[in-house]
């Protein structure tokens, strides 16, 4: 396994472009659209038929009883008290962070000219469905990180959707951690039938304004082709990371640790699936090989290890770097999901690092972190769109919706003169009238 790539700055793009993508997968959209289209067509028939063809097991009922996840939530304080108390402690975390994300958006009315009152009113929207998916890993962190953030924006129905796998019910540890988030309603469903049913609403599945929430390759499928006719957070892909290291291999003790850190953080995303990609970049090539080393010592140890060594040679990159600013280029070209940031003065190098979905700043930081524990959501950007969206917040779950209010003054009879002679500009005759006509009135 050589993972090791020296790559001058300036040759990087070309590089990138030209570097193995995930193959696309056509018949994955076939078959989605085929499920959507049966779906707004034949709603529950369509729904139940393909669950029966995609699912272990399908539950008489959809809808999981609100009893049901309380007591899979008490049960769990009894058979895993320890699990119980950890996920509690991330819960509160999470909604904390939360708050003070709400609190950054305000309504507003403002006189920005005599006569001229702009506002904005931040609403939540109405019913929005969390997908927590159950598939090789039951990803039971994610009920919390999904429908705490609806709660905090004060979203009036939340509801978790996620695949039965035993008994007709979703995992019992995802039940307790949507009860303990607060969600309203829960639903044993999975894949591209869920989506579409969410999206479109059917007999028995409410149609939401929102789907949240990752998911495998037919769950992204459909929440791209549903876009439009719902809300979504964005279109998630395989999980990734690039770690900027500024610690030479000549620096012993110190290299040694921060191989290991590096290593570790490098598994901990590869681990997940194939598809999966971990980078690093480091500054010279001892270093790059003492990583390497260190992959292969850890690999060696990890119950997962097939499927952590099949993520690092299909797309593992270590890539030496020849200054401060030539890796601050790569990683803002790559943009990568998680990016972490094990620099002694990372105060020089945050300003210039542009493109990430969550930043971990120095090696205490562990990315683990992020994903449970310390508040911050994991449901980030994929595939290099941290380029253009940042990771699921309480913002997804709020509108901002503008006003305009007016009154006779200089700024207002300046606004439709200026109204009207663009109108008039662009052809649009009724348009230039609509404002003529009050300016005549005043």
């Amino acid at each position: 396994m050589d993972l090791i790539k020296t790559i001058n700055g300036n040759e990087f793009s070309t590089y990138w472009k030209n570097f193995p993508p995930l193959e696309k997968d056509e018949v994955t959209n076939i078959i989605v659209n085929e499920i959507i289209a049966a779906v707004r067509s034949e709603g529950d028939l369509a729904v139940r038929r393909y669950a029966l063809r995609f699912e272990k097991e399908v539950p008489e009922n959809f809808e999981v009883s609100p009893e049901t996840a309380k007591e899979a939530w008490e049960d769990l304080k009894s058979a895993d008290p320890g699990l119980a108390s950890s996920l509690a402690f991330a819960a509160d975390h999470i909604k904390r962070f939360g708050e003070l994300q709400k609190e950054q958006f305000k309504d507003f009315e403002a006189e920005i000219e005599p006569g001229i009152f702009t506002g904005q009113r931040v609403i939540p929207i109405d019913r929005a469905a969390i997908y927590v998916p159950a598939g090789r890993f039951p990803l039971i962190s994610s009920a919390l990180m999904g429908i705490i953030p609806a709660a905090v924006a004060g979203v009036r129905e939340k509801i978790l959707v996620s695949p039965p796998v035993k008994g007709g019910l979703p995992d019992r540890r995802i039940l307790a951690a949507a009860y303990l988030a607060g969600a309203d309603r829960v639903f044993a469903l999975g894949g591209a039938q869920a989506i579409a049913a969410f999206a479109l609403g059917t007999e028995t599945i409410p149609r939401v304004d929102l789907i949240a929430g990752p998911g495998n390759k037919y769950v992204a499928a459909a929440k791209r082709l549903l876009f439009g006719e719902v809300g979504i957070d964005f279109v998630a892909g395989p999980t990734d990371v690039l770690i900027i290291t500024e610690v030479a291999a000549d620096k012993a003790a110190s290299a040694e640790e921060a191989a290991e850190f590096i290593a570790a953080d490098m598994l901990a995303q590869a681990e997940h699936d194939p598809d999966a990609r971990a980078r690093a970049l480091v500054p010279n090539k001892a270093m790059a090989e003492l990583v390497q080393l260190t992959l292969e010592k850890r690999l060696a140890m990890l119950p997962t290890a097939e499927t952590a060594r099949s993520s690092l040679e299909t797309g593992g990159l270590i890539i030496i770097y020849n200054s401060k600013e030539e890796a601050i280029s790569i990683a803002n070209e790559i943009a990568p999901e998680h990016l972490e940031l094990f620099t002694s003065s990372p105060a020089e190098w945050i300003p210039g690092l542009k493109n990430y979905g969550s930043l971990f700043i120095g090696s205490l930081a562990a990315e683990v972190l992020g994903d449970y524990s310390a508040g911050i959501n994991h449901t980030l950007p994929t595939s290099g769109s941290a380029r253009f969206t940042g990771g699921l917040s309480v913002r997804h779950f709020l509108k901002t919706v503008t006003s305009l209010r007016c009154a006779s003054g200089k700024g207002y009879a300046e606004a439709l003169a200026a109204a009207e002679t663009i109108a008039r500009a662009e052809g649009l005759s009724a348009h230039a009238e609509s404002a003529a006509l009050r300016s005549r009135s005043k």
